[in-house]
């Protein structure tokens, strides 16, 4: 695996590894643990459509997806699994649906995190292996990782959890940490944060400088030595706000994660089902 290209040979996979592939002309990725013996535990939506947008462009990124979805081509392991959603074991093969086999980075410096796309890598450390793959058997059993969503609940969540046992338990807010929703939410911006590093707004009296807003300043200051007027620096701006954003969102330093036991998890999103299903029907 090198410093840009996550891409890696079936002989390197280890159990509990995370993995993924790039669908849709990479512009998703489907993520899952590699739990060894050729079989993955992943996430997935039912119909086999991660992106599921509920439009004609759903048939379009499934016919765009080589051997994926397809009811005439049969995995003599898996059967058809086109139909199956929620917490699911595939075989390799199916799970690749013809992609390349990338492995997840953990334990990303934040230099390397800013460096990469987003959906590849996080600044959070993983478990031993053995817990890893305790947590994505048990949520298989349980089909326990609540309904998908592509943007609050998706697959790369469902991995990260698996190597990290890390949560966001909140009510009013998403579940989501996956790189892939937090590169759409921070190229939407997170201006205040964005200004605050370019020194526009000054910090409040007795108030300390937020430690994602420093790793980011840091970065951008080691590669960036002035900024540029107009034009220049109004493309600084954009790109420390991307950075801070992305980083603000990341697993690794969020302040609202915290470590969940797998028993925990099943009964919080249950629970949180509920609620929301309580208030759709009032």
């Amino acid at each position: 695996m090198g410093l840009f290209s996550h891409k890696i040979s079936r002989d390197d996979l280890k159990p509990g590894d995370h993995i993924y592939s790039w669908r849709n002309a990479y512009i998703y990725s489907h993520h899952g643990i590699y739990v060894g013996d050729e079989k993955v535990i992943h996430f997935t939506r039912g119909g086999g459509l991660e992106f599921g947008t509920g439009t004609i462009l759903d048939k379009i990124i499934d016919i765009s997806i080589p051997n994926h979805g397809r009811r005439d081509n049969k995995c003599l392991d898996c059967g058809d699994q086109s139909n199956l959603g929620g917490v699911i074991s595939s075989c390799l093969d199916c799970f690749l649906a013809g992609g390349n086999l990338y492995l997840f980075e953990y334990s990303a410096s934040p230099s390397n995190f800013l460096a990469k796309r987003g959906g590849t890598c996080t600044i959070a450390s993983s478990d031993p292996c053995d817990e890893v793959i305790s947590r994505a058997k048990f949520l298989l059993l349980q089909n326990g990782f609540g309904e998908y969503d592509l943007l609050d609940n998706n697959c790369e969540d469902f991995a990260i959890y698996c190597k990290t046992g890390l949560f966001v338990l909140s009510v009013a807010t998403k579940f989501g940490c996956s790189g892939q929703a937090n590169s759409v939410s921070a190229a939407g911006g997170v201006v205040a944060l964005t200004l605050k590093v370019l020194g526009v707004k000054k910090k409040t009296s007795g108030q300390e400088d937020d430690s994602v807003v420093s790793v980011v300043n840091q970065v951008i200051s080691s590669t960036v030595k002035y900024v540029v007027p107009g034009i220049g620096g109004l493309a600084l701006a954009e790109y420390g706000n991307y950075c801070i954003g992305r980083l603000f969102y990341d697993i690794g330093v969020r302040k609202d994660a915290c470590k969940v036991s797998v028993e925990e998890l099943v009964a919080f999103v249950g629970a949180k089902q509920n609620i929301l299903e309580s208030k759709k029907s009032s």
